[in-house]
C-alpha cells in the first residue's frame, strides 16, 4: 500500500465519521422515537383487551384437530392418550374427549374448540397449551406413542443388591445394597428414585429423541432378567435389557432393537449418554465423606490411566480421549458405568451441595454427557454393565473378569496413595490385614496386632535409627573439641578430616539414623491412605468408638473455630488426643536424649508445635488412623527404652578403642578427602606466595 492510498483511505474514514457524528439523533428526537414506541404497544395491548373483552378467542385449526386425531389412532388402543403439560386427551368413540388444566381451571375439549368463550385469556392458553402438546407429538414421530403411560416400578434381586426399574424412562430407579446401613437408616440405598437417571438420545436427520421422555413396556424373562420395551411404528421395537447377575453387584444392561432402519438410518453411528447422579450420604462424618467423593474415569486400553474430578468443591472436565468407565464415586461405595466397547469423549461436571437445601442429604450432584457406537442394523448395538456396591478391593479386584481385553482398574477407585504407597497397601498392608481377619474379628484387635507385626518387622531399621543417633550424642563432646582446636576456616579439610577419623573408630554414621528413618516413612504414609479408605472398618466398633471409619467424637460443639475448622472440626477425637499425648511424650524423650544446640532454641519448640498440628490435621479423620498411630507411638517409646539396655556409651568407647587398636586401612572416600586436603593446601600456599610478591 502506497502513501497516496493509506491517505486518501483515511480521509474517507473521516468523511463517514463525520457524517455519522452529525447526523445522529438528538436526545429530543430519540424520546419522541421512545414515545411512539410506546403507544404503538399501548395501542396494541388496548386492542388486546378490547378483543378478549369482545369474546374473540383463538382456535384450533381444522388441521391441528385432524393431526391430534390421527396421532391417537395410530398409539395402542389400551394407552390412546395425550398426557403433556396439562393436556389429558383420549379417544371415544372414534372421537377426542379430555380437558385441558390452565393454573386451577379445567376446560373440557368442546370448550377448547369452540369459537367462543366466557374466560377468552384461559381458552387461549389452553389452545396453546394443546398446540405446545401437538408439537411435542410430532416432533417424536415414531416414538410418540410412547409419550404417554402410567410409570411402574419392576424388581430384580439377588443376595447382595435389589434394583429397581421404573418404566418411565427405563432406567434403573432405585438401588439397595443388602449388608450395608448408613449412620441414619438401617438399610443403605445407594440412589433413590429421583436422584439417578440416565437417558439416550437417538436421532436421525430430522429428529432427536431422549429415551427419558418415553414409558417402556416392562417384560420379565425370568427372575433376573427384565425387558424394558418401546413399541414403535411399522414393527420396530427399541428397548434396554436388565440382568442382574447371580451374587453380584453387577447389572448387565443390554440396548435391544428389531427393525430399527425404518426409523435411524444408518449413516448415524453414535448415540449420545446423559447420566444425572445426585451422590447420596452414608456417614455420619460428612465433611470427610465429601472430600472422597466425585467422578472416576478410566481411559481406554490397556495402559489407560484412572483419573477424577477435584474431589472438593466444583469442578468440570472435557475428555477428548475415550474412555472405558465413568463413576459416581462415594467414600465406600460407587455407581460404575462400564461400556463393552468405548465412550467416545466426554462431558463431566461434579458441583458440590452447599448452597443447596438438600446440603445435609447429598455429597455432590453430577454430570456425564457422552457418546456410545452405534449402528441401526444390529439387534444389540450396545452393551455396558452397571457396578453399584462398595469399594471393596478384592471383590472390585475380581470384576476385571468382565473385560478380558484389559484391565479394568476398579481397585483404583480405592484411594490408597500414590505408586509407591499404593503397591505397599496392596501388595503387604491388605494381604496381611486380610489374613488377620480370617482369625479375629474384632479389628481394633486386628488393627492393633497388625501394627505389631510391621513394628517387629521395622525393628531392625529402629535399632540402626537409636544406635546411631546414640553414638552421634556420645561424641558430641569430642566433636566439640575438634571444633575448638580447629577454629580456622583454612583448616576446614583438616577439621573434616579428624572428625570422619572419629566417626569410624566409633563405628558411626551422621546419615545412620536418618536412612533408616526415611525408609519407614512410605510405610507410614501408606497406612495414612489405608485406614480412611477401608470399608472393612465401617461400622466396626472398638472401645469407645462406634465406628473405626470415623471420627470418635467424646466432645462436639456448634460453634465453629476460626482457620481451623474446616480441618478440625466441631469435636475432640479421642484416639486423635492420646495420640498427641503420646507424641509429645516421644518428643520430650527423644528431645531429652540428644545434645540439642544452644544456637537453635526454636528448634526446641518447633518440634513440641509438630504434634499439635498433628492433632489438628487428625481429629476429622478416622479413628482407626488414629488409634494406629496411638500404637504405634507407644510401642515407639518402648523400643527406645530397650535399645538403651544395648547401647550404652561405655560400649560406644571400647569399641573407638577397638577399632583404633586394628590396623587402619583407608577407604578410597577417606583416601580422595586426603587427596583434596593437599590440593586446598597447595592452592592456600600458592595465594600466599602471591600474595607476598604483591607486596
Amino acid at each position: 500500500m502506497d502513501k497516496n492510498t493509506l491517505i486518501g483511505m483515511l480521509l474517507m474514514g473521516a468523511v463517514i465519521f463525520g457524517f455519522m457524528w452529525l447526523n445522529q439523533p438528538s436526545e429530543a428526537e430519540m424520546a419522541e422515537r421512545q414515545r411512539q414506541i410506546d403507544s404503538i404497544a399501548a395501542v396494541e395491548k388496548a386492542e388486546q383487551r378490547h378483543s378478549l373483552a369482545a369474546g374473540n378467542v383463538d382456535t384450533l385449526a381444522a388441521t391441528e384437530q385432524a393431526q391430534l386425531l390421527s396421532v391417537l389412532q395410530n398409539m395402542p388402543a389400551d394407552a390412546a392418550t395425550i398426557n403433556n403439560e396439562g393436556v389429558m386427551l383420549s379417544l371415544r368413540d372414534g372421537k377426542i374427549d379430555g380437558t385441558v388444566t390452565v393454573g386451577d381451571t379445567t376446560v373440557q375439549w368442546s370448550e377448547v374448540t369452540a369459537a367462543t368463550s366466557a374466560n377468552p385469556a384461559v381458552h387461549n392458553l389452553a389452545v396453546q397449551a394443546v398446540q405446545r402438546a401437538l408439537d411435542m407429538y410430532a416432533k417424536n414421530g415414531s416414538f410418540a406413542a410412547s409419550l404417554t403411560g402410567t410409570e411402574q416400578m419392576v424388581t430384580l434381586e439377588n443376595d447382595s443388591l435389589k434394583v429397581e426399574l421404573s418404566t418411565k424412562g427405563g432406567i434403573i430407579a432405585r438401588a439397595t445394597l443388602k449388608g450395608y446401613k448408613t449412620y441414619k437408616s438401617p438399610q443403605l440405598v445407594l440412589f433413590d428414585k429421583g436422584d439417578n437417571d440416565y437417558s439416550f438420545t437417538l436421532s436421525n436427520n430430522t429428529q432427536r429423541f431422549e429415551t427419558k421422555n418415553f414409558y417402556f413396556t416392562p417384560q420379565r424373562l425370568n427372575d433376573s432378567t427384565v425387558v424394558m420395551n418401546l413399541d414403535l411404528e411399522g414393527g420396530a421395537q427399541w428397548g434396554l435389557k436388565y440382568t442382574l447377575v447371580p451374587g453380584s453387584y453387577m447389572v448387565r444392561m443390554e440396548m435391544v432393537q428389531k427393525s430399527m432402519t425404518r426409523i435411524i438410518p444408518l449413516n448415524i453411528n453414535l448415540v449420545d449418554l446423559d447420566w444425572h447422579q445426585k451422590i447420596s450420604r452414608h456417614e455420619f462424618g460428612k465433611q470427610f465423606e465429601e472430600r472422597n467423593s466425585g467422578i472416576y474415569y478410566k481411559f481406554a486400553g490397556k495402559g489407560g490411566e484412572v483419573k477424577n474430578t477435584r474431589e472438593s468443591g466444583t469442578d468440570e472436565k472435557e475428555i477428548k480421549e475415550k474412555l472405558k468407565w465413568v463413576s459416581a464415586k462415594n467414600q465406600f461405595f460407587s455407581t460404575v458405568l462400564i461400556t463393552d466397547s468405548v465412550f467416545s469423549t466426554a462431558q463431566l461436571a461434579s458441583a458440590d451441595t452447599k448452597d443447596s437445601p438438600d446440603y445435609e442429604q447429598y455429597l455432590k450432584d453430577i454430570n456425564v454427557h457422552t457418546m456410545v457406537p452405534y449402528s441401526s442394523d444390529k439387534a444389540v448395538p450396545a452393551s455396558f454393565y452397571f457396578y453399584m456396591g462398595p469399594n471393596r478391593y478384592h471383590m472390585l479386584s475380581s470384576y476385571d473378569k468382565y473385560s478380558p481385553k484389559e484391565d479394568l482398574k476398579l481397585t483404583h477407585l480405592i484411594p490408597l496413595g500414590w505408586k509407591l504407597f499404593r503397591w505397599i497397601n496392596t501388595g503387604i498392608i491388605i494381604p496381611v490385614f486380610d489374613w488377620l481377619g480370617k482369625f479375629m474379628t474384632n479389628y481394633g484387635l486386628i488393627i492393633l496386632v497388625l501394627t505389631i507385626i510391621l513394628k517387629v518387622v521395622l525393628s531392625p531399621l529402629t535399632y540402626k535409627t537409636y544406635i546411631s543417633q546414640a553414638k552421634m550424642r556420645f561424641l558430641a563432646p569430642d566433636i566439640a573439641k575438634i571444633n575448638e582446636k580447629y577454629p580456622n576456616p583454612e583448616d576446614a579439610m583438616k577439621k573434616q578430616q579428624k572428625t570422619m577419623e572419629l566417626y569410624r573408630l566409633a563405628g558411626a554414621n551422621p546419615m545412620g539414623g536418618c536412612l533408616p528413618m526415611m525408609l519407614q516413612m512410605p510405610i507410614l504414609i501408606a497406612m495414612f491412605t489405608f485406614f480412611p479408605s477401608s470399608i472393612e472398618l465401617r461400622g466396626q466398633s472398638f472401645l469407645w468408638a462406634n465406628d473405626l471409619s470415623a471420627p470418635d467424637k467424646i466432645v462436639e460443639w456448634s460453634t465453629h473455630i476460626p482457620f481451623i475448622s474446616s480441618t478440625f472440626g466441631n469435636h475432640i477425637s479421642l484416639f486423635c488426643l492420646l495420640m498427641t499425648v503420646t507424641n509429645l511424650i516421644y518428643t520430650y524423650i527423644t528431645m531429652k536424649s540428644q545434645n540439642q544446640s544452644q544456637s537453635m532454641p526454636g528448634m526446641k519448640w518447633m518440634m513440641y508445635l509438630m504434634p499439635l498440628m498433628f492433632l489438628v490435621f487428625f481429629n476429622n479423620y478416622a479413628s482407626g488412623l488414629s488409634y494406629y498411630y496411638f500404637i504405634s507411638l507407644l510401642i515407639t517409646i518402648l523400643q527406645t527404652y530397650s535399645c538403651r539396655l544395648f547401647v550404652t556409651e561405655d560400649k560406644v568407647r571400647a569399641t573407638m578403642a577397638a577399632n583404633a587398636s586394628k590396623p587402619k586401612k583407608k577407604s578410597k572416600w577417606m583416601q580422595r578427602l586426603e587427596e583434596a586436603q593437599k590440593m586446598q593446601q597447595q592452592q592456600q600456599r600458592a595465594q600466599q606466595q602471591r600474595q607476598r610478591k604483591r607486596r
